[in-house]
């Protein structure tokens, strides 16, 4: 089955406008105008600004954006910028405002700016182009009829936009659509051997290496720990693929990126019952988000090594799975007490992790849709962030601020591990029963990164999906994680 790659929606940007002396726009042309949130009266200073205030004191200042028709017939967004830098709310505000123009078919968009602040209006410009990215790209639907494609051709913005940084939200944009995209399709359309198809076409077109560690493989490195979810799958094409991106050879060990990619969870012998399953086909969402980020750093043309492990796999019910209180000994020689199969993501990253770990990494950044309970901690908006770098928690919190993709730090406390001792084993693969799950997942998989290797781990389980979109956002599913992860290896290698 041959899966085509995703391509950036076709939409031409223009920086370089001054602010219109008269409104001359076609009436076919969508208008967005800046203005300062704490200064509904700088509004005046538009063509005809007196018109545009006249109809401003029609809406309550808690209304933002507000949408109403300019003087030609344009249709017309007045965004209300915040004063205070806040990225996630700038991606909020755009996704709104550019919804219903997009809707309404606009073949082109121009955004005026009176802000007088000339990092805000570009902080606003790359919002803009994010929403617009995002919303205009066609995530797969598998129909006997042609899909509607958006009207929208172009966005032209009129002020001081000098700062604004589009090529890099065009690169994280590209790479957060490969991670939606992915995610979208159903488990039939990207089983482990059509992903891993999928990923060496892309590997091939980007310049990648590609080395795929099979079930033969993964057998002779004594990868225990992955193996005991893939024994029960009816097709042997579970494995961990391995990409390598090299722009240059600075002689430095890589950064290492890591995904859960779980195309299809049942549960296994822990059966999930009702409605659980449903949606499952998203478990890789990890995966497609570090193979996303990959996609972004090489846009960027990034300047250090940077190796991706995806974690392959899907975790079926029959005669031959795995069952609680089995023991399993992974690739670091790490024996495993089975407690619930269901909890077979981190049994994919322990080896995946080991793995990566034996090329030195500098740092390793590992995504995973990994448990409930970091949904039920910080519901979905927020993704989970755990490291075994003290130092890095206010770090964690404001490379999520600056880009827009939040993650929160939980506490990381080896005596957590002694809820995790085994009696038969190192350790078991979770807790019997009990809360935090989503700190102990985190303890567990701690065990896998070799002494001395930085590692984050991101749960992005919270933020996998939300109904309505999120910051920038306007599908349920997010593919969260590729700005973050951009964000996180740019400050990493600049310290």
């Amino acid at each position: 089955m041959k899966l085509d790659l995703p391509q950036l929606p076709e939409l031409k940007i223009d920086t370089d406008h001054r602010v219109p002396a008269a409104w001359d726009f076609d009436t076919s042309v969508s208008v967005v105008l800046l203005i300062p949130e704490s200064d509904r009266k700088s509004v005046l200073k538009a063509p005809w600004g007196d018109f545009l205030a006249l109809r401003l004191t029609d809406f309550s200042t808690a209304t933002n954006p507000v949408l109403l028709s300019g003087p030609r017939g344009n249709r017309t967004a007045i965004l209300q910028v915040p004063d205070t830098p806040n990225t996630f709310r700038y991606h909020t505000l755009a996704r709104k405002t550019l919804e219903p123009l997009v809707n309404e078919r606009a073949s082109s968009i121009n955004v005026v700016s009176f802000l007088g602040n000339i990092d805000r209006a570009s902080a606003m410009a790359e919002a803009m182009v994010a929403a617009a990215i995002a919303r205009l790209f066609r995530l797969p639907k598998i129909s006997s009829k042609p899909d509607e494609t958006a009207g929208l051709r172009a966005m032209n913005f009129y002020g001081e936009f000098d700062n604004a940084d589009l090529r890099g939200i065009q690169a994280t944009a590209e790479g957060n659509n490969l991670a939606r995209w992915l995610t979208q399709l159903p488990g039939n359309y990207l089983t482990p051997g059509l992903y891993r198809d999928y990923a060496e076409a892309l590997a091939q077109r980007e310049g990648w290496q590609a080395r795929f560690y099979d079930i033969d493989q993964l057998k002779e490195l004594g990868a225990g720990a992955f193996l005991s979810v893939v024994q029960a799958s009816p097709e042997p094409d579970a494995g961990i693929l391995h990409l390598q991106y090299r722009a240059s050879d600075t002689g430095q060990p890589p950064l290492a990126l890591a995904g859960k990619g779980i195309c299809f969870d049942t549960g296994g012998s822990d059966l999930k019952v009702g409605g659980h399953m449903r949606g499952m086909n998203g478990d890789m969402q990890g995966s497609a988000v570090a193979l996303g980020t990959l996609l972004a750093l090489t846009r960027l043309k990034f300047q250090h090594p940077v190796d991706c492990w995806l974690a392959l796999a899907e975790n079926h019910i029959g005669s031959r799975a795995a069952k609680s209180n089995d023991v399993v000994t992974a690739m670091n020689g790490t024996t495993i007490e089975l407690v619930n199969t269901d909890a077979e993501g981190r049994m994919v990253l322990a080896d995946t992790l080991a793995l990566a770990s034996r090329s030195q990494p500098r740092v390793i950044v590992d995504y995973a849709t990994l448990t409930g309970s970091c949904v039920s901690a910080l519901g979905q908006r927020i993704a989970g962030g755990f490291t075994n770098r003290r130092d890095w928690i206010e770090p964690i919190i404001q490379t999520g601020e600056q880009c827009g993709e939040r993650v929160w730090p939980f506490p990381f406390e080896d005596d957590y591990d002694e809820d995790l001792k085994s009696d038969v084993a190192d350790t078991l693969q979770c807790r019997v029963e009990g809360t935090g799950d989503h700190i102990y997942a985190a303890r567990f998989l701690s065990q896998f990164v070799a002494s001395g290797i930085d590692w984050l781990h991101i749960d992005i389980a919270p933020t996998s999906a939300h109904k309505g979109g999120l910051g920038a956002i306007p599908s349920e599913i997010q593919g969260f994680g590729v700005r973050f992860g951009v964000e996180w290896l740019k400050r990493f290698t600049e310290s």
